[in-house]
């Protein structure tokens, strides 16, 4: 187990510095100059020429790669442009919140989807079945920023029931912290939830066709055990990288919905800096989004040999 893990580790540091590469090379690429940006309104070519001194905007572009590289490399993100704070800090700021977000978002899809799926797997063919596809194609059919407006206006301008927009430290307030995310939340978990029952329910229909399902059955088991003992933790399988992949895509940041809800996340840095040219920003993001997503991976297949003993080997 040891040495999986250090071969992925091994061969993830290859892929983070070709992510880094193709990173820092795109967004050099892009048009405007982040010197002007800072300039104000009628910039003074002085002033451009000593801020593209102080950023290191006038180095060859190599030379700003590996310096940039090398002060990532030691944890170092460098000074937003914007802010003029350091970018680790504003990421260890923000990150919480979307790794809060995205774990509620993942356990509200989680509690519906793997139920749905399975009803829907055992109930195939049935008005059940077509109910539950139904749900679940309208949950994916639904756009992210119109639910939560409708949320909005139904749960905090209608009922008065939760705020519209807004965040609360969990360590502060754990209660108004609850109040503030749980519209979010739903919002991301319900398209989550609809991915997770379609996986879930395809997964299911191959199990249960499976001979030692049947032998299962044969044996005289109940139907509740044969699915929950039998083919349950086999059918798991393709859920854990489905959601193990849409959870990253959540740590990456919920742009739309973070934007909707005024939630200060990783999204929201991430539209913030490509917007005010804040090159160090978005390259930070997506170095940090990367390792997020290699991280689950490796704790995906994890869990494969954790659900299937057929894998330890």
């Amino acid at each position: 187990m040891i040495s999986f893990i250090l071969r992925r580790i091994l061969i993830s540091i290859p892929t983070l510095l070709l992510v880094s590469l193709l990173v820092f090379g795109l967004l050099k690429l892009l048009p405007g100059d982040p010197a002007v940006a800072l300039a104000g309104q009628e910039p003074d070519p002085q002033v451009i020429e000593a801020l593209r001194v102080k950023y290191g905007l006038d180095q060859p572009v190599y030379i700003q790669y590996f310096k940039w590289l090398s002060g990532i490399l030691q944890g170092d993100f460098g000074l937003s442009v914007r802010t003029r704070l350091p970018i680790g800090e504003t990421i260890l700021q923000r990150l919480p919140v979307t790794i809060q977000l995205s774990l509620q978002a993942m356990l509200i899809a989680l509690l519906i989807g793997i139920p749905a799926g399975v009803l829907a797997a055992i109930k195939r063919g049935t008005p059940a079945d077509y109910l539950v596809s139904l749900i679940g194609l309208g949950g994916l059919s639904i756009p992210s920023f119109w639910l939560g407006i409708m949320l909005i206006l139904l749960f905090a301008v209608s009922l008065g029931w939760l705020p519209s927009g807004g965040y609360a430290s969990l360590l502060q307030s754990p209660l108004d912290n609850l109040r503030f995310t749980l519209l979010p939340s739903i919002v991301l978990g319900t398209a989550a939830a609809a991915i997770v029952m379609r996986h879930t329910r395809s997964s299911m229909i191959a199990v249960l066709k499976q001979d030692y399902v049947r032998t299962a059955r044969a044996k005289g088991l109940r139907e509740r055990i044969v699915v929950t003992r039998h083919a349950l933790r086999n059918g798991l399988i393709p859920v854990v990288t489905t959601s193990t992949l849409h959870l990253g895509e959540l740590l990456s940041g919920a742009v739309l919905t973070e934007q909707v809800f005024g939630i200060p996340g990783f999204g929201k840095m991430i539209v913030d800096g490509v917007f005010s040219r804040d090159y160090a920003v978005v390259q930070a993001v997506v170095i940090v989004s990367a390792v997020m997503f290699m991280l689950l991976s490796l704790l995906a297949d994890l869990a494969y040999v954790i659900l299937s003993p057929r894998l330890r080997a």
